[in-house]
């Protein structure tokens, strides 16, 4: 029986999403054990719930167990599928408040960006210590990491822990979407159309999309159906990074603002490209209400909706589960991947998965712009990493001051002064090292 370990499975609606999926391949039927972990006990009492009921409703046979303390749900997995929050709904409104305060705008803070920094100095200590944990109770199984900032989580594992970058696995559904929505522009079925698409997760760009049938370019359609919509098909700032870089950015428009100096500092362009400043905070307080209504759905004995999401976790456990080939996407090592980036850094780009394998595919040089763009990002990642490993305060500040967002908007005094209120503002969620 192979176990698959939930991490942060008080994200009730994840976990339904994540065990309905693998209760509906009748392959696994009776082969898995559920582990569940949450810090939260009552979150936990309620994804257990859950979890029973998608388990029974779907008559699949698989064991659930809950694990207050997260080194039994550890002990032994074959998987990990992470998505945890460090802080929650807490921390996030502070990664938004205090910025806005000093005149930053930002949109979803989870990736770069002074929200996408905290995020990273506060989660990466936890995930560092969970790698260490998993060395010791399942040093063969496969991590599956969900939590953002995702180019910084991984990266900072394989540099400050024992545990293998082999297995260490970042999914996303941003290329997966990105291709559908490609797909759908031009008219063309998905199946039938050849992409390839490298970079950094929430920041990749589709360099081959061709159909498979003819060995027809696609992009000249799609450039004229950009140019005639001045909608920009309701995308406005990914069409605006097509037209200037020349290739299809994967992340949307409320993502790809806030990881370019262009966009939001400016009243004008915020109006114009229609930039949902604060996007975050209401997506998070839905999910807050989302929550609620699970709890009363299963407080009075109801049946949550069960609908499969393939989710790309559940792909590769049953990938590797039942020897199905599977073509995806996945953040890992770069290794030589992608020329031009620290080998080191985490990169997203196709893999193959067969038997007990992930092999990743080598895509070499991608266009000097698109290149210029990733190490923009880079910059962000790599030392909000080295800041937390080496315990620098300096490398946080100077995170903040490369940073395309905020330096378009402050000068270098107020940016170290946003950064001083933001680690006050968290608190002991900030590595001590680093408050100093």
């Amino acid at each position: 029986m192979a176990k698959i370990a939930i991490i942060g499975a008080g994200s009730v609606e994840f976990t339904r999403n994540i065990l309905t999926d693998l209760c509906s391949v009748p392959e696994l039927a009776g082969t898995l054990e559920f582990a569940l972990h949450d810090i939260d006990p009552e979150r936990l009492a309620y994804a257990e719930r859950a979890g029973r009921q998608v388990v029974e409703r779907l008559h699949a046979g698989h064991t659930v167990t809950a694990h207050a303390d997260r080194k039994g749900a550890f002990d032994g997995a074959d998987y990990l599928i992470n998505e945890i929050q460090v802080g929650g709904y807490t921390a996030t409104r502070t990664d938004f408040d205090v910025p806005r305060r000093f005149g930053v705008r930002q949109t979803i803070a989870d990736t770069i960006g002074i929200g996408g920094i905290m995020r990273g100095l506060r989660t990466l200590p936890v995930m560092i210590e969970m790698a260490e944990e998993m060395t010791g109770l399942c040093p063969e199984g496969l991590l599956l990491n969900y939590t953002n900032p995702m180019a910084m989580v991984p990266w900072g594992i394989w540099a400050a822990s024992e545990w293998p970058a082999a297995q260490t696995i970042g999914v996303c559904h941003s290329v997966r979407d990105t291709h559908a929505f490609l797909a759908g522009a031009v008219g063309v079925p998905l199946e039938r159309i050849r992409f390839r698409t490298a970079g950094f997760n929430h920041q990749c760009f589709v360099y081959r999309f061709e159909d498979a049938a003819t060995g027809d370019d696609l992009y000249p359609r799609l450039r004229a159906i950009v140019e005639a919509d001045p909608e920009g098909l309701g995308r406005r700032v990914r069409v605006e990074l097509f037209r200037r870089f020349g290739y299809f950015p994967t992340e949307s428009s409320e993502h790809s603002a806030e990881y370019v100096p262009w966009f939001l500092h400016d009243d004008e362009q915020v109006e114009r490209f229609r930039i949902e400043v604060d996007e975050y905070l209401r997506r998070s307080e839905e999910n807050l209400r989302e929550w609620d209504e699970i709890k009363r759905t299963l407080d009075r004995g109801g049946e949550l909706d069960l609908e499969r999401n393939d989710e790309l976790a559940s792909q590769f456990v049953v990938a590797l589960e039942t020897g199905a080939p599977a073509n995806l996407y996945a953040n890992v090592r770069n290794d030589g991947s992608i020329e031009g980036l620290p080998d080191d850094a985490c990169v997203e780009v196709p893999v193959h998965v067969e038997g007990d394998r992930i092999e990743r595919e080598r895509i070499g040089r991608i266009p000097p712009q698109c290149l210029a763009l990733n190490r923009t990002f880079l910059n962000v990642a790599e030392l909000t990493v080295r800041a937390v490993v080496e315990g620098s305060r300096a490398l946080v500040d100077q995170a903040a001051l490369l940073d395309p967002n905020t330096a378009a908007t402050l000068p270098p005094a107020e940016i170290v002064a946003m950064v001083d209120a933001r680690i006050v503002a968290h608190g002991g969620l900030i590595p001590a090292s680093i408050r100093g």
